[in-house]
């Protein structure tokens, strides 16, 4: 599977983005998706996940109650909806996927086989 991360952008604290995740070449419903963050001079992080089988999420401490992550199978893809933005939510979002992972795993990054390009997410303070 290919994946398209977009919907990156420059945004003032306390606003909202959209993050999308195409996937082309299988459907993206047989795939846990997660999306990743990484901000300049430190170690990629989990952000939040959907699991293959059930639908099961998961979201980082740092986020929750303002991110949501959802699947679109109609339109292949997986997207991130970021609200209340902090100026330490800036960072490169990567979205990733894996067929085989199993539930214990999703937050980390080494689980994963397919990773999108990234997307910049810039929040002003």
């Amino acid at each position: 599977v290919q994946l398209q991360a977009s919907g990156g952008g420059l945004v003032q604290a306390g606003g909202s983005l959209r993050l999308s995740c195409a996937a082309s070449g299988r459907s993206i419903s047989r795939y846990t998706v997660a999306w990743f963050r990484q901000a300049p001079g430190k170690e990629r992080e989990f952000v939040a996940g959907v699991f293959r089988s059930g639908g099961s999420t998961s979201y980082a401490d740092s986020v929750k109650g303002r991110f949501s992550i959802s699947r679109d199978n109609a339109k292949n893809t997986v997207s991130l909806q970021m609200n209340s933005l902090k100026p330490e939510d800036t960072a490169v979002y990567y979205c990733a996927a894996d067929l085989t992972l199993i539930l214990s795993s999703m937050t980390s990054s080494q689980a994963y086989d397919y990773w999108g390009q990234g997307t910049q997410v810039t929040v002003s303070s």
